[in-house]
């Protein structure tokens, strides 16, 4: 059996992009990689319930519990090497990773960002603002971006975008939805088989 690389997805909330990482490593299309530890900083967040359905081994590292950024990281670093993370996928971690975490795992973390970087990214633009952004801004086409994380925000170098219209009778909520839907679910499981191949090549 060849080697798969060992998969962590950090989650904060509902998970949705998490469960389409999940469903991708059952339908074959992430095959060079294994889910294998999910990492919340939300002991509440209902993404930690679906990686229990899917039997993948949970961890809740919590900055509020930890006291400081810097035991928090070190709290994430200590669970990935337990776990003997390979890549680290970054799927509505809604915590920002400073350089000290990001620049021991070079190109090694991966992140979806609701938008065709470099509009409406960095700091402060993240859930329902990218896309109120967009909207207000009068841009035609949205979509959504994968890229390695190193310490800029929505910084690092990209590795897959997809585009999606913006219709004119869009809310931010329904092109939340669609740029979930019609971008972000595909990008992500493609984005970890690129990166998980290139690890175990």
């Amino acid at each position: 059996m060849l080697r798969k690389a060992k998969i962590a997805v950090f989650v904060s909330g509902g998970g949705t992009n998490l469960q389409a990482l999940i469903d991708a490593e059952k339908s074959g299309i992430i095959k060079s990689g294994t889910l294998s530890l999910v990492v919340s900083n939300n002991e509440d967040a209902y993404a930690l319930t679906r990686a229990q359905n899917a039997g993948i081994k949970t961890a809740v590292v919590s900055k509020k519990a930890l006291g400081s950024q810097a035991a928090f990281e070190e709290g994430l670093v200590s669970v990935l090497s337990e776990n003997k993370i390979d890549l680290i996928i970054l799927a509505g971690f809604m915590c920002i990773l400073s350089e000290n975490f990001t620049k021991r795992f070079p190109k090694r973390i991966i992140n979806v960002h609701p938008s065709l970087i470099p509009s409406f990214c960095g700091k402060g633009f993240y859930g329902l603002r990218v896309h109120e952004a967009a909207i207000e801004y009068g841009v035609k086409v949205t979509g959504a971006t994968v890229h390695f994380v190193n310490e800029i925000p929505d910084g690092g170098e990209i590795i897959l975008q997809k585009a999606v219209e913006i219709q004119e009778t869009d809310t931010p909520e329904t092109l939340q939805k669609r740029v979930m839907q019609e971008a972000e679910w595909l990008l992500l499981p493609r984005a970890a088989e690129m990166v998980s191949a290139e690890i175990v090549k």
